[in-house]
């Protein structure tokens, strides 16, 4: 099973959505890195709730993509949990790691696309 990065990022935004993760964003960075293609960051309220969507992320992409994460870090802390697919990363973050981090801002010019998620 062949799975673009797009439709992997799409697949872990709406596991997020299920577990009813706020705030999500997907960036396209592909013409701005050669690290990765896509960013999707979210927030998870609590500690519980962001390990609950790491676990959802990773249950999902695994099922309907056939793959693991490269690396995934942060589980420990759970306040910003870094789940690696190579050309996808997902940043699930508590509210005042992401407000501290602001990554949105660092990607400012990198396009966002749009997931069709009720926010």
């Amino acid at each position: 099973m062949t799975v673009t990065p797009l439709e992997l990022a799409k697949v872990a935004a709406y596991a997020a959505d299920d577990k009813k993760a706020t705030d999500i964003v997907l960036l396209d960075l592909s013409s701005k890195t050669d690290v990765c293609d896509y960013f999707l960051i979210c927030t998870g309220a609590n500690p519980r709730q962001v390990d609950a969507i790491v676990d959802e992320v990773r249950e999902k992409v695994s099922a309907n993509c056939g793959l693991s994460p490269l690396s995934c870090e942060g589980r420990e802390g759970l306040s910003w949990v870094l789940v690696d697919y190579g050309s996808v990363v997902v940043h699930v973050f508590k509210p005042e790691t992401r407000d501290f981090y602001r990554l949105e801002a660092l990607w400012g010019d990198a396009p966002r696309v749009e997931l069709g998620l009720e926010q």
